[in-house]
């Protein structure tokens, strides 16, 4: 082809592709109808002037989503993208996707178990009714706070009960309590008993991993003693679910703060049948691992910048995320 057709057709696919000219601006700059610009334009790409490559976003976090399930054994991961790594679009996002795997999973009998935290709250303020028959919905641990940090732990097992059309059973007590005598008492209790054993026979169980830091809902709420953060940060604490805190490894590093503590044991969630951890964001990272680290979850709905760091922990990256990653 001569240089001066070839100059034309690179000139003319720049102002279409790269400067968004559109055809009739075109063939008016070049005194040629719009027609012959569309034929010109389609020639550039046959000549491989133009290459045009698609990039399908979702093949990335499906990958990393497939990654993460074989690596941890789980019997379902979601990673649900993100345009930043910021903690209120993670939780948005990860809160939407949840939402639709939890409304496609529960069933007629299902028993449902769920925590509180904004991370849940997204949840269940994306989720859709479904026309679902005798299913149970029960609040696995105290979401009482003495503070005025609010926990949104009534509005969320109000929302999801009224999404699947049954009555919330709620735990109305504090999560932790400052002496295992008075956790006695109130676990004596046969109301609070009764709701207890319903989360323990839960199918599905719902929860995030808390933030051990000082900013985190359990502390902001007033519910430790002074001792309680020093042993946490002692014992390398990384997170907590269901108020219960735990290691690197899944172990639990506080055993005081632990037997005050009102609600589900984490060797509970580790029999569900559906144990969904909903969780995302830098501060969470190290939470989700030792949360996964103790099999305290077998499904995992997260975001593609920490299903990446969750990955680099593990060792679990290979070269197509990486190539990925530098795109």
């Amino acid at each position: 082809m001569e240089v001066e057709k070839i100059s034309r057709l690179v000139e003319i696919a720049e102002l279409y592709y790269l400067q968004d000219f559109n055809q009739q601006e075109i063939a008016k700059k070049f005194a040629i109808s719009r027609p012959t610009v569309s034929r010109l334009l389609l020639q550039a790409k046959q000549e491989g002037i133009v290459e045009i490559k698609i990039v399908n976003p979702t093949d990335f976090v499906q990958q990393l989503a497939l990654t993460l399930k074989e690596k941890f054994k789980l019997k379902q991961c979601i990673v649900a993208p993100v345009p930043k790594f910021e903690d209120n679009l993670i939780k948005e996002n990860i809160g939407i996707v949840a939402a639709e795997y939890v409304n496609g999973l529960v069933k007629n009998g299902d028993t449902i178990g769920i925590t509180w935290g904004t991370t849940i709250f997204e949840l269940v303020k994306k989720i859709q009714p479904k026309n679902v028959k005798d299913v149970t919905v029960v609040q696995l641990n105290g979401g009482v706070s003495y503070s005025e940090s609010n926990t949104y732990a009534s509005e969320i097992i109000n929302r999801l009960a009224s999404a699947f059309n049954t009555i919330p059973h709620f735990l109305q007590v504090p999560a932790v309590v400052d002496h295992l005598v008075v956790k006695n008492a109130i676990v004596a209790d046969r109301h609070i008993k009764s709701v207890l054993e319903l989360g323990k026979a839960a199918n599905i169980a719902i929860y995030t991993v808390g933030d051990p830091g000082e900013q985190s809902t359990l502390m902001k709420a007033g519910y430790f003693l002074e001792g309680d953060i020093e042993t946490l940060k002692t014992n390398k604490a990384v997170g907590d679910i269901c108020s219960r805190y735990f290691d690197g490894d899944g172990n639990i590093c506080n055993f005081s703060l632990n037997d005050r503590t009102i609600g589900i044991d984490l060797h509970h969630l580790a029999q569900k049948e559906y144990g969904i951890l909903v969780a995302g964001g830098r501060n969470k990272i190290d939470g989700i691992y030792g949360a996964l680290k103790g099999h305290y979850a077998n499904v995992l709905i997260t975001d593609q910048y920490s299903a990446k760091a969750l990955l680099e922990m593990v060792g679990g990256e290979d070269e197509w995320i990486n190539q990925k990653l530098e795109q």
